[in-house]
């Protein structure tokens, strides 16, 4: 039987180099094989013609080229020319599967991606959660998301339709897979590329880890940073994402503002109203204490029903209620309706549809 070889598309240009400086290349061959896969996207390595063709051998017996696939999409429903919100199944090189979402608004057509196949937090509201933790996505297990939703977008609407910014929202928490995104945000923004991608342009979104945002304020990427709070009563939010005991609210705030203290970046704290759980006049008084020193905005969103999940999204009357309490505070708010309700799009519905297909034994 013959060994399955590691897919390149998972090493960054300094392991490229690397493998290349080990076959007696010169370190330049390491950024032209990286823009053969990522811009041009190479599907095997007799593609990369600016190789030798003893290099390109000596390469295919070492590794291999692989890509993750789009196995199935749903599209909400809506009426006219409008594009609808689009979300993917999408199956990595090992049978894995994860989803991710085609968000259009007005201006931009965002990208909701995954950084892991399942999750280990275990969040109470999360479909995702009750699937487990698989693995951690690799850098080009990443990008593929990205690439595959962008072709989607040419094929079905022309050229002119490109993906305007990208979240990682999806399924996973992306700072415990830090080293990968960081990895997979270079390769999105590389300006010498045919898909590049300002950082200001791409959004980690986390449920508050504090050492590790702490780490991210040190790194010199210029994304920006959502925080999943959803509760701002410490108990409350332990309720709702258990790993909250090890982050206490008070910690995270220190966290926060020593990141925007040294990256200049605004935080966007992301509160899910759920009805009854969350949604008081106390609730909204604790979310002002919490945001009130913080260079930050508060982004109230609607939940997502999910089946046997026993959450409720708001009274659109408790929402502007809410909404309110924290505009009279002096707070920056948005307020941004769930879109995808008819296709499952809260994170891991579809892909624990599917949950068969999925390996038993994190891979």
């Amino acid at each position: 039987m013959q060994p399955i070889l590691p897919n390149i598309k998972d090493l960054t240009r300094t392991g490229l180099r690397e493998v290349v400086s080990s076959l007696g290349e010169p370190a330049y061959r390491a950024s032209q094989i990286h823009q053969w896969l990522f811009s041009h996207r190479s599907a095997n390595m007799d593609d990369i013609t600016i190789l030798s063709l003893a290099l390109r051998r000596r390469l295919s017996s070492l590794y291999a080229v692989r890509e993750a696939t789009l196995d199935e999409h749903l599209e909400e429903s809506v009426a006219g020319p409008e594009m609808p919100t689009t979300k993917f199944l999408v199956s990595m090189p090992d049978g894995q599967s994860v989803e991710s979402v085609l968000i259009p608004s007005a201006n931009r057509i965002t990208a909701c991606i995954s950084s892991q196949a399942g999750c280990p937090l275990n969040c109470t509201f999360c479909a995702t959660g009750r699937m487990g933790f698989r693995r951690n996505l690799s850098p080009g297990e990443i990008t593929d998301q990205v690439f595959l939703l962008n072709d989607f977008l040419a094929e079905r609407y022309g050229e002119t339709k490109k993906i305007t910014n990208v979240v990682f929202m999806g399924m996973g928490e992306p700072l415990l897979n830090m080293t990968n995104v960081l990895d997979a945000v270079q390769t999105l923004t590389d300006q010498h590329y045919r898909f590049s991608l300002p950082q200001r342009k791409i959004t980690l979104s986390t449920v508050g880890l504090t050492p590790e945002i702490r780490l991210l304020g040190e790194a010199s990427v210029k994304t920006k940073l959502a925080v999943s709070l959803h509760a701002a009563i410490q108990e409350k939010r332990e309720s709702l994402i258990p790993v909250a005991r090890d982050y206490p609210l008070d910690e995270l705030k220190r966290a926060l503002s020593e990141y925007s203290r040294k990256t200049g970046q605004q935080v966007t704290l992301v509160y899910m109203l759920l009805d009854g759980i969350n949604d008081s006049p106390e609730d909204a008084r604790a979310l002002a204490k919490f945001a009130k020193s913080l260079f930050c905005k508060i982004n109230l969103i609607d939940y997502n029903a999910i089946v046997n999940i026993k959450f409720k999204p708001v009274y659109a009357g408790t929402r502007e209620l809410f909404m309110r309490s924290l505009l009279d505070s002096g707070l920056q708010v948005t307020v941004r309706k769930s879109q995808g309700a008819t296709i499952d799009a809260a994170c891991g519905q579809l892909a624990a549809e599917r949950g068969p297909h999925i390996p038993e034994e994190p891979y």
